[in-house]
């Protein structure tokens, strides 16, 4: 029954709030309330006593290295049935600590870690598990775990169900700007006598007898016979997709990117695109060539699904070729997984007063 109301309580939470910015670096420290489902049979300090479920009541103190990772200790106040004995229930304290993988710096993390737990005697834990992340504020955030704890000094295997509230230290709010006040109104000078002029229907600075485009726009520069004046201008547009590890398909977050590409196409025919895939340096050199390929290709199907004619469109793999960033990092690895590509052309455009 405590871990039905506590896996409630983690689904309400995890659906209750709007997402907000995940917190990049720093400081954070939380609260929680746990579940631990153990089994330890005849107590070696105790024979008969077997020692059963727990809830307990804990702090943590945690920080944020990068998108990636971050860090925590932690202390639970908990609170063992027994079995097999008259008290019925039993004292324990927790502590550890634990390593946190956020996948793709999203709210999705695992979790590794050492923990010691005293009741009875002292023994110590490895766990593993998993949990998410959901901001309430940019600060303030909830999170959900659940982790497999295993015996180093026994051998016993238990399980645990974690929520708890969090504020962090490092995440910042984006604060609105305020707006400038409206300039003060310009006092419009005494109007001139008017003198007669040759007239300029169009107000182009032309005369009507000279002039051989009427109604140009008064926002058009103008020639000498009043006609609109053009003038060539380079228009660009680039492309960036990127791919987990060992992965050739296109995100939904890139179709967007992928659809402005198709309205350039559409709007300058004439115009190519050359879509260059690379991966990171990890792997074998022959196996990153061919997935180079597989991800650009991945991207020109799009592009001819979205009606652009497949002799317009080319892809080439590059491998690990033309890294971006030579790091032997986790981040460094993201940035070389992609798809690049730039398509510029000429647009004739009118030019302004």
């Amino acid at each position: 029954m405590k871990f039905k109301m506590l896996s409630l309580a983690v689904a309400i939470l995890a659906t209750s709030a709007v997402n907000a910015k995940e917190q990049k670096e720093g400081v954070y420290l939380g609260v929680f309330g746990d579940y631990y489902k153990a089994k330890w049979q005849q107590m070696r300090d105790a024979a008969g006593v077997n020692v059963d479920d727990s809830t307990s009541w804990g702090a943590e103190l945690g920080y944020r290295f990068n998108d990636y990772w971050s860090a925590r200790l932690e202390y639970a106040d908990m609170d063992f049935d027994l079995s097999g004995s008259k008290t019925g229930s039993l004292s324990g304290d927790r502590f550890g600590v634990d390593g946190l993988y956020h996948f793709d710096g999203g709210p999705f993390y695992a979790l590794f870690g050492l923990k010691s737990i005293d009741a009875f005697t002292s023994n110590t834990f490895a766990n593993v598990g998993a949990g998410y992340r959901h901001h309430l504020t940019d600060n303030l955030f909830v999170n959900a775990e659940t982790a497999l704890y295993q015996g180093l000094d026994r051998g016993y295997t238990d399980v645990g169900a974690k929520l708890g509230i969090n504020y962090a230290f490092g995440a910042t709010s984006s604060k609105p700007v305020k707006a400038a006040p409206a300039p003060a109104p310009i006092a419009k000078p005494e109007p001139k006598p008017v003198v007669q002029a040759p007239k300029d229907a169009d107000k182009d600075g032309i005369i009507d007898a000279e002039d051989r485009c009427a109604n140009t726009p008064m926002t058009d520069a103008v020639d000498a016979s009043g006609c609109t004046l053009y003038k060539d201008e380079e228009v660009a547009v680039s492309l960036l997709v990127r791919f987990p590890n060992n992965n050739s398909a296109v995100s939904q977050q890139y179709l967007n990117d992928i659809d402005a590409v198709v309205n350039f196409l559409n709007e300058f025919p004439e115009t190519t695109v050359r879509l260059e895939g690379h991966t990171s340096a990890v792997g074998k050199a022959e196996y990153n060539k061919w997935l180079s390929q597989k991800r650009a290709d991945s991207v020109a199907k799009q592009l001819i699904e979205e009606g652009i004619d497949a002799s317009r469109v080319s892809a080439i793999g590059y491998g690990e070729e033309r890294l971006k960033n030579t790091a032997n990092t986790e981040e460094a690895h993201a940035q070389n997984r992609r798809v690049e590509a730039k398509l510029i052309s000429v647009k004739r455009v009118k030019v302004k007063r």
